[in-house]
């Protein structure tokens, strides 16, 4: 409240509990701030042409907790729910599902960029081959999510970045491709019961949906961007690597 109206996101990367609650007590928030981004929810049925990977026995899916859910939308369905049936809110809300994220895999190509940074802009850089101790980090980081989607979702060229997407919409939307400004009215299912992974009813438990219906052009609704210019979020993020102390 204390930064200018209009100017003021807010970037959920989990559970949306707190992000919920604020706008229950503080309904005034809605219209002072300039938008919400999300990364959460996968909405499937050839949303997109993302490979959405498959677990071994159980097939294709596009959720990565249950088949049909994504984790942060899972965790606190209800919460969900009542963001997306705020209209004033919706409004100014961009979600980015799995749908989305999984157009921006970290390959082993990108994976080496980000160690060693694009030479192209550290021509000047002394220590061009000395990767610091901050892209050391982020570079075992990927490495190691990369073994785990290649083993559990069959995910073999790299792992998904889903959270820097939700922040690069707040400071970068052009790097998204939403089809002519295409809205959606969103909402999620809560009935059923949380159930853990390979659990038989996760195969039919529903539970954390996000259900998108596309609405007539210029009719307001949430942004689910369609495409992802990766190539300039991944140049985003080297130069921003260089920017991170390296304590």
């Amino acid at each position: 409240m204390k930064e200018r109206s209009q100017t003021v996101w807010l970037v959920a990367t989990g559970a949306l509990t707190n992000i919920a609650l604020l706008f229950a007590v503080h309904p005034d928030l809605v219209n002072h701030i300039k938008g919400l981004s999300i990364m959460g929810g996968a909405i499937g049925g050839g949303f997109t042409d993302a490979p959405m990977g498959k677990i071994e026995g159980e097939g294709e899916r596009f959720g990565n907790w249950t088949p049909f859910a994504e984790f942060n939308i899972y965790c606190d369905p209800e919460a969900a729910a009542s963001i997306f049936s705020n209209a004033d809110l919706a409004e100014k809300t961009t979600l980015i599902p799995l749908d989305l994220t999984h157009q921006f895999l970290a390959t082993a190509p990108v994976r080496n960029m980000l160690l060693h940074g694009d030479r192209k802009d550290h021509i000047n850089s002394v220590e061009i081959n000395k990767p610091s101790r901050v892209r050391k980090l982020f570079q075992e980081i990927l490495v190691y999510f990369a073994q785990t989607y290649k083993d559990v979702f069959g995910l073999v060229e790299g792992p998904p970045l889903h959270d820097p997407l939700a922040v690069a919409a707040t400071f970068a939307p052009n790097v998204f491709d939403d089809l002519e400004g295409e809205r959606f009215s969103v909402s999620v299912i809560t009935d059923g019961q949380h159930v853990s992974q390979g659990h038989p009813e996760s195969h039919t438990n529903q539970c954390g949906r996000t259900v998108v219906t596309k609405l007539d052009h210029g009719e307001p609704g949430v942004r689910i961007p369609r495409a992802v210019a990766a190539d300039v979020v991944w140049h985003f993020l080297d130069m921003s690597l260089d920017r991170v102390p390296n304590g």
